[in-house]
């Protein structure tokens, strides 16, 4: 979709701080962070609604995967979130730890270059 913020990540015409990528999904991290490591994990596909993706289970095991890798690094939760209304292109929230930052602030370049060094899969 050629409006969409996340298909023009997908395509490179928007640059991210990348986590994860194969064929299908796409994880990187959100430049409005709530917690270190906030990332969004999504299908390259166009879906506007996660229950909407055809491959939900496959699109779940990727997330799970990278929550786990996440978990074993930071030696803490991993919390995640459906939201979808900011962006209407299937996302999942992943975020360490038990607080978020209620009132994010666009992240500092350098840190979420080293968070993605960090946490990259």
């Amino acid at each position: 979709m050629s409006d969409c913020i996340f298909c023009k990540i997908v395509t490179g015409e928007i640059p991210c701080y990348k986590i994860y990528e194969d064929e299908k999904y796409l994880a990187f991290l959100d430049i409005y962070p709530w917690t270190e490591g906030h990332t969004l994990v999504i299908p390259k596909q166009h879906v506007e609604w996660v229950w909407d993706y055809p491959e939900l289970g496959e699109y779940f095991e990727v997330v799970g995967k990278i929550a786990r890798h996440y978990r074993e690094i930071s030696k803490d939760i991993v919390r995640s979130n459906i939201d979808g209304w900011q962006v209407q292109h299937a996302h999942i929230h992943l975020k360490i730890g038990k607080l978020s930052d209620l009132n994010p602030k666009q992240g500092d370049p350098d840190i979420l270059k080293s968070t993605m060094e960090k946490y990259r899969l």
